[in-house]
């Protein structure tokens, strides 16, 4: 377990290079550990540009490694850095490297990418191994169709570290929503190793000084949210379009476009709400949690965060998914919809804004999430803590044999 000492130390990666899932999922883990542990800390290795807008809570902390971005061919490049994109992964694996080394957590946890981005956690791995560390892969629910994600994983060549590497492999959702490994054909001591979560639990945000909202969230509204917005302006043309066609909708709305939308399309959908009475619009807010809880209901493209506040915060919604480049926001957000636990609008690509208008009217009439009874639902945070605490001893527990990990059902 490393050295012997009376705090424990969990490291968490997240590969992060562009949007805010990843970051916002990893950012709640932390909050709830440092909760339920009052001697743990927790350090988040983290790619993504804004998380300093992000407040988080004591104990809690994050080392920022030199950001890149996917372009459209596929291809990565630095975000910022004038640097070629070969040397900005070599840079980020060893700050990555050397953080863990210095640190010496008792539980490192890498977010969705086995092997980190282009294969820049597994030197960190190799090197946290042998020391006792335990080593967790943290998957969301979905990942994407297997015909897709099986040539994925064959590439990257990710077998051998899950075999080999990895203690545990966590899956923050249920089998009734989906297997997120369903198609690849693993070793059964691969398999062993998973351990559904259920899914990660939110809460309006209690520490720290109340948030400014938008005025707008004083009366009920619609929130409209895209969350990083990068491949969001589909649904927020949509949902302009409807709002301009039919003005006595039945909520005003609130739209937060994201903070990594295009400027241009920025200025645009700001200037087209501005000649709206009942619409508001904002770029970013990083308290999210509080806009839905006040919302009357919620529209959105169906991302892993934005489902889990939906169900959390128990609000009717409405969920576009997008199709590309992955279905995994389609295949959650489908079977979602057959549980009732939300409705679901399919992207046609064309955009009638009566269709839109329609959904919209039919919101407020539609179930909640609570009046749907799927067991195990939300117990995700609860289910992390329970599979953490026998790895995260005082010094005296730490010198003992670790105890078996629970299996959670």
């Amino acid at each position: 377990m490393g050295d012997r000492r009376s705090d424990g130390r969990i490291l968490i990666y997240s590969h992060d290079t562009m949007g805010l899932g990843h970051l916002r999922r990893c950012r709640t883990i932390a909050h709830s550990l440092v909760e339920r542990f009052k001697h743990v800390s927790v350090l988040i290795l983290s790619g993504s540009p804004i998380i300093g807008s992000f407040d988080f809570r004591a104990r809690v902390d994050f080392v920022r490694v030199p950001g890149v971005i996917k372009l459209r061919s596929g291809e990565y490049t630095s975000l910022n850095l004038h640097l070629d994109v070969e040397q900005t992964l070599q840079l980020r694996g060893s700050i990555i490297k050397h953080t863990a080394e210095m640190f010496n957590p008792d539980l490192f946890i890498v977010d969705k990418e086995p092997m980190g981005l282009r294969g820049e956690v597994l030197e960190t791995l190799e090197l946290l191994k042998p020391r006792g560390t335990r080593l967790v892969l943290g998957l969301r629910d979905v990942l994407d169709e297997p015909r897709l994600l099986v040539p994925e994983w064959r590439r990257k060549n990710v077998l051998p570290a899950l075999r080999d590497l990895y203690d545990e492999i966590w899956i923050y959702g249920l089998p009734q929503i989906c297997d997120p490994l369903q198609g690849i054909s693993l070793p059964i001591g691969v398999r062993q190793k998973m351990v559904y979560t259920g899914y990660l639990h939110r809460e309006v945000p209690v520490h720290g000084a109340p948030p400014r909202l938008p005025e707008i969230t004083n009366r009920p509204y619609l929130l409209v949210t895209t969350g990083g917005g990068a491949d969001g302006e589909a649904l927020i043309e949509w949902v302009l379009r409807a709002y301009e066609h039919d003005p006595l909708l039945p909520y005003p709305a609130l739209l937060v476009l994201g903070p990594f939308m295009q400027p241009e399309r920025q200025a645009e959908f700001m200037d087209r709400a501005a000649r709206l009475k009942r619409l508001d619009i904002i770029t970013f807010h990083n308290h999210l949690e509080t806009l839905v809880a006040r919302a009357a209901g919620v529209v959105a493209m169906g991302g892993y965060n934005t489902f889990c506040e939906v169900l959390s915060l128990d609000k009717r919604a409405l969920i576009v998914p997008r199709t590309e480049p992955r279905l995994e926001q389609f295949i959650r957000v489908s079977r979602a919809a057959e549980l009732g636990l939300i409705a679901m609008l399919a992207d046609d690509g064309r955009y009638d804004p009566a269709v839109m208008a329609a959904a919209l009217r039919r919101l407020p009439s539609q179930n909640r999430p609570s009046e749907i009874v799927v067991p195990g639902l939300l117990e995700g945070l609860d289910n992390v803590g329970r599979l953490v605490a026998p790895w995260i001893e005082s010094a005296a527990a730490a010198s003992e044999q670790p105890r078996a990990v629970p299996r959670i059902a």
